[in-house]
């Protein structure tokens, strides 16, 4: 029988199996809800590429797209008519509005649209016509959160700016735009030839024109690339062929769903955490049967293929179930997904790609955190039939162990790498994942020295034997640990994270902080506004001039010189092309810290003329203390030297500026002004915006109370995703739990014959067990706890950089909750364990 014989193996692992198949069972359950994760959430990514591909036109509403923050001018558009059929304009920019009926303001998109717009797709609108019957007079189209938000209905009323428009309908949705962003800022349409007359826009207001073009016949927007480049580049204006689209809705939605994936694919690795917990406990059990096999002649290669077939078919028919639950499953995620998604529908196809890449992965990873415990047969020796401590265990030395943690840490980083095509977060991925499992494994062997190296020996007979329990043979410390540990510390990473920017935005409200900002003022307007302020009692806290320009050189190099340059010297071209809107003043504020340079308030008695600029800017300039910049001031080249170099804390809401002027250089330059202000409530807030949109209608209010709502709809609405997927790693978690209860039954039904026998009564045992899980779940989930307050510390600090200041409610209660899981699934398994006669037990073989 030395060599193989493959029938006979296949024979007896078959045989061996009849008693044992809900016990092998078990050990798959843990990575089917990991399996179904990764199917459902890669069929769910191919069907929206898919559908975006199919549905590329109707999100971007036309052929090609044409962008800029100023009209057209006559010269581009002569250049490109040709290719036009059909072309509608959009002009967008952000404004407050009032609401006559319900007495409101908010700040929303208006988008003035002449044309036909959407020449694919459509708006989907109640009453279904009304995005065509908005068009034919004094009407507007309001987004759905807009209506809802303050029970608005067809008929009645919204100003903006000077003009009073009736509400024709609501806009559910329109091309490319997603549920998730009218959260942030709904939008509302208007005709466009009503425009001037809101006189919303006016000299420095933030206006976006977009211009939408059917193409002539036998035109593509991807063979007009070179074309628009070399017409539309160099006026500063972009554009977006439906090719481009594409690819950026696929880049940025495959970024989407590699992260899920990655989610995925830890609760899928806890569960190979359990498989291998799980087949360690099993194996166990199965020493005397092995020896068995050893004495009748059978090889320990032999021993070992037994086994491995049993693993094999039980991975294979796991991985299968998970695939049928993630394909059942996928279907759910365009309606958890759908406020973030461009599209109204997503198909639900099951994908036969997913399927059997989840099928392979479920077969690869079982077997290979299997091989873990499984390879220790190949050393039983035949004497273990006739003394079962003959020899300790080998596997720290097998050559073969370290062979395949190698294989398994090739195949997280291999798969990581296929999920993102990136090797570097591959590496990161399994940096992460390391130092995590090592962490949690680390102070489950602590804890388990610490307990047997301390042990409480005057402690009470039932305290000192659940302390036991913590580092007996076949104890489920590290496993729990591990597995619980790590679900927990997600979700109260979610929980923290959640709370410091909410906490954030909440911080920059208490106090003297200022939560009011208003915007787009005009010079003739300053002193009126600055009065209402003073009106409603409110300090004035800044009054701050803006000037309007750009950048023509930087040492000399212009924009063009800058494109065609090759060297190191290169310049972000973005330096050239965006708009500055700087400010003047003699003082830093207590956000700005110099870090090179001096900073000259007042401008010298020389001509030279010294600005401050941000270090973030600074490096997109490549630009030094000494840099010469010469600015384009609404026609007026000006000539300056850069003499310091600020950081900038952007932690509350003031006005914050790229690049500083001195005073005395631009006090008679065109420019517009922001005052910013504190309100001591909502309701003085509210009085006091209704008064400035009715008396000054082109001035816009940022406003916190307003922020914080919108940051808290934004994050509960992301946080219940992530939440959603940190439920397969507890469930997960959970499974593993009651697996490693379940398999480790017959270990306690021994240790309980022997407490009984030794006179422990069945409310002893109980109580012993019931204390081991309750250490068991408090250890797992504060483990976590403080896993994820590192996590968040290093967030806050190094990606945030806020103060971190943690709230305890939310984590207290994961802390609760899922120490009373651990508890209850225990107890539920113990009552077998103290329900049987002692002579039952030791008259049945386990």
């Amino acid at each position: 029988m030395n060599n193989i014989n493959f029938p006979w193996l296949v024979k007896m692992a078959w045989r061996d199996s009849r008693r044992n198949r809900g016990r092998l069972f078990l050990f798959v359950s843990s990575i089917i809800l990991g399996i179904a994760a990764l199917v459902a959430i890669s069929s769910f990514g191919e069907n929206l590429q898919t559908d975006i591909n199919k549905e590329a036109k109707k999100l971007l509403g036309a052929d090609l797209v044409v962008e800029s923050n100023f009209p057209m001018p006559d010269s581009i558009n002569e250049k490109i008519k040709y290719i036009e059929e059909e072309r509608s304009d959009v002009v967008s920019f952000a404004s407050m509005v009032y609401l006559p009926r319900t007495d409101d303001t908010r700040m929303v998109q208006v988008n003035a649209l002449k044309g036909d717009y959407p020449y694919y797709g459509k708006f989907s609108t109640e009453p279904a016509n009304a995005h065509q019957t908005f068009k034919q007079g004094q009407k507007a189209l309001l987004e759905r959160t807009l209506m809802v938000q303050f029970g608005l209905e067809k008929g009645d009323s919204i100003k903006i700016g000077k003009v009073t428009f009736e509400i024709e309908g609501l806009l559910k949705t329109a091309p490319g735009r997603s549920g998730f962003a009218g959260a942030v800022l709904p939008v509302v349409y208007i005709p466009k030839q009503f425009l001037e007359a809101t006189e919303l826009v006016q000299f420095g207001s933030r206006v976006d024109y977009n211009y939408y073009y059917k193409l002539k016949e036998g035109l593509e927007g991807k063979n007009l690339v070179d074309t628009l480049q070399a017409t539309l580049r160099p006026a500063s204006m972009g554009f977006d062929t439906i090719e481009e689209r594409k690819e950026n809705l696929g880049r940025a939605f495959s970024t989407m769903t590699d992260f899920l994936n990655l989610v995925g694919f830890i609760a899928l690795i806890l569960g190979c955490i359990g498989v291998a917990s799980a087949v360690h406990i099993y194996i166990k059990s199965k020493l005397s049967t092995v020896a068995v096999l050893r004495t009748l002649g059978a090889s320990g290669k032999q021993a070992f293929i037994i086994y491995l077939l049993q693993i094999l078919v039980m991975g294979l028919i796991g991985a299968i179930m998970g695939a049928i639950l993630g394909s059942i499953l996928q279907k759910l995620l365009p309606i958890i997904l759908g406020e973030f998604l461009p599209l109204e529908n997503v198909s639900t196809d099951i994908s036969l790609d997913a399927v059997f890449l989840g099928i392979i992965t479920g077969v690869a990873v079982a077997v290979l955190f299997a091989l873990i415990p499984l390879l220790g047969i190949r050393k039983i020796s035949p004497l273990k039939t006739l003394r079962a401590s003959y020899e300790p265990d080998a596997g720290a030395k097998d050559p073969l162990r370290w062979l395949v943690i190698g294989l398994i840490i090739l195949f997280i980083g291999g798969f990581t790498w296929y999920q993102t095509g990136r090797w570097q977060t591959a590496l990161g991925f399994i940096a992460v994942v390391a130092i995590s499992f090592l962490l949690l494994a680390g102070v489950a062997k602590f804890v388990m020295w610490a307990v047997k190296r301390f042990f409480p020996v005057k402690w009470s007979y039932v305290w000192r034997q659940s302390i036991a329990n913590l580092y007996r043979p076949n104890n489920q410390t590290l496993i729990l640990l591990v597995s619980i540990g790590l679900g927990t510390a997600l979700i109260s990473t979610l929980f923290f994270t959640q709370d410091l920017l909410l906490s954030q935005v909440e911080f920059s409200g208490r106090g003297n902080q200022p939560n009011m900002i208003m915007y787009d003022i005009q010079t003739s307007q300053k002193e009126e506004v600055i009065q209402l302020t003073k009106d409603y009692e409110l300090p004035l806290i800044q009054n701050v001039p803006i000037v309007t320009m750009r950048l023509e050189t930087i040492d000399g190099i212009n924009k063009t010189q800058n494109r065609a340059d090759t060297t190191e010297t290169h310049k972000s071209n973005r330096a050239y092309s965006r708009e500055y809107r700087v400010t003047y003043r003699d003082t830093m504020t207590g956000s700005e810290e110099i870090l090179e340079g001096t900073w000259f308030g007042d401008r010298p008695k020389s001509d030279t003329i010294w600005v401050s600029i941000a270090d973030n800017i600074q490096r997109s300039m490549k630009a030094e203390v000494g840099t010469k910049l010469v600015f384009n001031v609404q026609g007026a080249l000006l000539e300056t030297y850069v003499s310091d170099i600020r950081k900038i804390t952007f932690g509350q809401l003031q006005t914050n500026f790229f690049v500083l002027f001195p005073t005395g250089v631009l006090e008679n330059a065109p420019q517009f002004h922001v005052v910013v202000t504190r309100t001591p409530n909502e309701e003085v807030s509210g009085k006091f915006q209704r008064d400035l949109v009715k008396g000054f209608a082109n001035v816009s209010v940022i406003d916190l109370t307003q922020i914080l709502k919108t940051v808290d709809t934004i994050l509960n609405k992301v946080s219940f995703v992530i939440k959603f997927m940190a439920l397969f790693s507890i469930l997960t978690g959970l499974l593993v739990l009651i697996s490693s209860v379940v398999l480790s039954k017959y270990q306690r039904v021994k240790e309980s014959v022997l407490l009984r026998t030794l006179g422990a009564n069945r409310k002893q045992i109980l109580q012993i067990n019931g204390f081991e899980y309750f250490m068991l779940g408090t250890l797992s989930t504060l483990t976590g706890i403080f896993l994820s307050f590192g996590i968040s510390w290093l967030l806050a600090k190094y990606q945030f950089e806020i103060p971190f200041t943690p709230r305890w409610t939310p984590p207290l209660i994961v802390f609760a909750s899922i120490t009373t899981l651990t508890i209850i699934i225990g107890m539920l398994n113990s009552r077998e364990v103290v329900s049987k006669p002692p002579l039952e037990v030791l008259r049945k073989e386990i």
